[in-house]
Parts: structure tokens; C-alpha cells; sequence
């Protein structure tokens, strides 16, 4: 691996990452789809405003630097948040404290700070600052810039307003508002999107850490994949999975991944099954405040899942009874399907997408028609109808596949 001279801080002009660890990241730049278009209403990303929609060329940027991490000086950092003042703290993670800045050029951004006594290190650092250089998706987060200063290591990111998943599912605070189904299942297409960005790569990536606490939200909640210190190349040719030391965090992990070191793509699944878990539940992956048997959200769920009848019975409370049965039916299958003990059975991220865009589809026409014609929202269009066609004709076909039943 190269010294950290290459990311030095001293100069703070925009330069190209061209160095890199090969056990790391992709060996061309041709995986990197670089689908960036408007701000959101902070000014503080590149992500198109529409959530869970493919990269498309017209909203590319027109600035060539745009996609490049820029190196900081720490003192630059220090100004942008008045020294690293607790209130500003806006986080904390395995990686360190999460603070909320302003750049000289007005830019509000999120400047995470590496804890030197934390579980993750250097590398997890370099890994990032490579990862976030290298690959670009409207649901993945995107990085700014770093700063290496002594053993000092900071990241920048565009500011997500709304925070993590997690903040919207779990504990929420006085004068929060429960997420409806419609937005949740909108969260939930647009991690898998992101996840099928990572894995369609060249060579795919695996990422590792999906968790409701790593998908970020903007403003219209639209979601983004964050933290991608744990991520790893995936297998090439022949190879079936990549044995690596056992990382991530416990609720998510996949069993197989756990017992032996074994990563796959399929590792990932899991944990985005997991997630889907909780956004139809409310419930955290592991829970400590639950009596014993109820702590392990999978653990918990297995009765219910094996039996259409009760898939009501594990619904959010603060959902209210507001979704589609129909809706919950799809939505359960395809999480018990991500959720299979044995890998193999695990659908592919891009079944997932489909599956999930489809659902999604289907809650905006159902919201529509309780709209009724006095609501002011624009019927679909003739081409919406189309796309909501083809969705379904996929769905269908993949019904097959999931053991959902219409």
C-alpha cells in the first residue's frame, strides 16, 4: 500500500486518486458511473433530487472535478466547524465523531472525525476516500474531500439532512413523524438500488456494513449507502467468494459470512433483508431492551414469516394500519427470500430492484386513486402506465422465484 504522503493535506487543490491498494478497489475507472446531476435543496451533494431511478447522462456534471475528492488542510475543517464544537456534533460511529460545517464557499457539509481509539483505522480510512473516488451513484453518498494532518484523518461529505434510517425508525424523538409505507418502501428501492451499483461493478464490490444506520436521507428522503471503510472487491472469474476476516455489525451479519469468513455478494442480501426487516417491523436488528428471545430481530420474526396469516401481526405499530395488504404480502416475501439461511436461495440485488420498484409503483397509483379527482395530483401518464405495465410483467415473473402468490 502506498504511504499516506499521497493524501497529504497541505495542499488543498483538487487532484485525482490514482493510487490505490488492489486488494481494494476496482483496477479501471470504467466501474465508475459517474450519474450526478442537481444539488439538493443544502447545495450540498451531487445526487439527483428523484431517488431510486438509474444514472442518466443528462444528469452528469459539467464540471470535470466535480467527482473528485479534494484534499483539505485541517485548519479549514477546524473554521468550518468552529473547532470541532460539541454543538455541532451531529453523530458518532465506528469510525469516530460526525460534525456539521461550513465550508468557506458556504457549502454545508458533514465532516467525520476519526477516532484514534475506535474499532476502525487507516485503512478503513484509505478504503473510503478510494471507494467514494472511484464509484459514483445517485444512492451512494458523496465524498468532498479528506485531510490527513499527523495522525489526524478526516472525511467530508455532502450534508444528508434528515439523518440515518435509523433516526426515523427507532426512539423517535418528540415531534417526529413516523414514516409512512410509501416512504419506507421508497427507502428500500433506493438502498437496493445503491447495492446494485456496487455489485454490477468491475469487479463488484461488497459492501459489507448495509445497516439502517449507514443509509443516509436528504431532504425529500431520498436515500444514500454511507461508510464504506469494510468494503471489499468481490469474486472474480472462478473464484466463489473471497475469505476474509469476519467485519460488520451483529443483527446484520449473514450467518454463513459469520461462521466461516466466507463474503459473497449474496452476504450482502442478507443484510439488506435485514434492513427491510426493520422498515416493515420498527423493530433494530438487535435489541437489547427486548426479553430474551425477541432481541435478535430475525430470531423473532421466523414465526411470522412462515405464516402468511400473521404478516399483519408484525407490522409497525406507528404505521396505523395505513399500507396495503396486498403490498405488506410482496414486501414480506421478499425480505423472508433475502433472508434465506442458505445463500444460494438468496435472490440477486437486481430481482430485488425490480421486485421493490414495482412495489413502489404500485403505492404511488394506490395513493393516487385515494387522492380521488379532488386532490389536486396529476393522474398518471400514459407512458407512467407503461412503466408500471412492464414493472409488473417483471414482478410477475420473479413471483416464481420468491414464492409470492397474487
Amino acid at each position: 500500500m502506498k504511504t499516506m504522503s499521497c493524501f497529504s493535506c497541505m495542499n488543498p487543490r483538487p487532484k485525482n486518486v490514482k493510487d490505490y491498494d488492489e486488494d481494494m478497489v476496482p483496477r479501471s475507472n470504467n466501474s465508475a458511473v459517474h450519474a450526478r446531476g442537481e444539488s439538493n435543496d443544502y447545495g450540498c451533494g451531487n445526487g439527483r433530487k428523484k431517488g431510486s431511478s438509474k444514472g442518466k447522462k443528462s444528469g452528469e456534471s459539467n464540471n470535470q472535478n466535480s467527482n473528485v475528492a479534494r484534499s483539505f488542510a485541517l485548519k479549514e475543517l477546524a473554521m468550518a466547524t468552529q473547532n470541532f464544537r460539541e454543538t455541532n456534533l451531529i453523530g458518532e460511529g465506528g469510525f469516530g465523531s460526525v460534525y456539521k460545517g461550513r465550508l468557506d464557499s458556504g457549502l454545508i457539509v458533514a465532516i467525520k472525525q476519526l477516532n484514534l481509539e475506535g474499532l476502525q483505522g487507516n485503512q478503513e480510512f484509505v478504503v473510503e476516500v478510494l471507494m467514494l473516488s472511484l464509484m459514483h451513484h445517485e444512492n451512494l453518498v458523496n465524498l468532498i474531500g479528506y485531510c490527513t494532518h499527523g495522525e489526524q484523518r478526516l472525511l467530508v461529505y455532502e450534508f444528508m439532512s434528515k439523518g440515518s434510517l435509523e433516526n426515523h425508525l427507532f426512539d423517535l424523538e418528540p415531534g417526529m413523524e413516523p414514516l409512512n409505507w410509501k416512504t419506507r418502501l421508497k427507502i428500500a428501492a433506493g438502498a437496493a438500488h445503491g447495492l446494485e451499483y456496487l455489485h454490477k461493478a468491475n469487479p463488484p464490490v461488497i459492501y459489507r456494513d448495509l445497516k439502517s444506520s449507514n443509509i443516509l436521507l436528504d431532504s425529500e428522503f431520498n436515500p444514500k449507502l454511507s461508510d464504506f471503510g469494510l468494503a471489499k472487491l468481490g469474486p472474480v472469474g472462478d473464484n466463489t467468494h473471497v475469505s476474509t476476516r469476519v467485519m460488520g455489525t451483529y443483527g446484520y451479519c449473514a450467518p454463513e459470512y459469520a461462521m466461516t469468513g466466507k463474503l459473497t455478494l449474496k452476504s450482502d442480501i442478507y443484510s439488506l433483508g435485514v434492513v427491510l426487516l426493520e422498515l416493515i417491523t420498527g423493530r433494530k436488528a438487535y435489541d437489547t431492551s427486548k426479553k430474551l428471545g425477541e432481541q435478535n430481530l430475525v430470531v423473532w420474526s421466523i414465526p411470522f414469516l412462515k405464516d402468511r396469516r400473521k404478516y399483519v401481526y408484525m407490522v409497525d405499530p406507528a404505521l396505523d394500519g395505513q399500507f396495503s395488504s396486498r403490498c405488506l404480502h410482496h414486501a414480506v416475501a421478499i425480505t423472508a427470500m433475502c433472508l434465506q439461511e442458505q445463500a444460494s436461495f438468496r435472490p440477486s440485488i437486481t430481482d430485488i430492484v425490480t421486485a421493490l420498484d414495482y412495489l413502489v409503483s404500485q403505492a404511488q397509483t394506490l395513493g393516487q386513486r385515494k387522492g380521488g379527482s379532488h386532490s389536486g395530483k396529476q393522474m398518471p401518464s400514459s407512458s407512467e402506465e407503461f412503466n408500471c405495465s412492464s414493472r409488473k410483467r417483471s414482478f410477475e415473473t420473479l413471483a416464481v422465484t420468491f414464492k409470492i402468490f397474487f
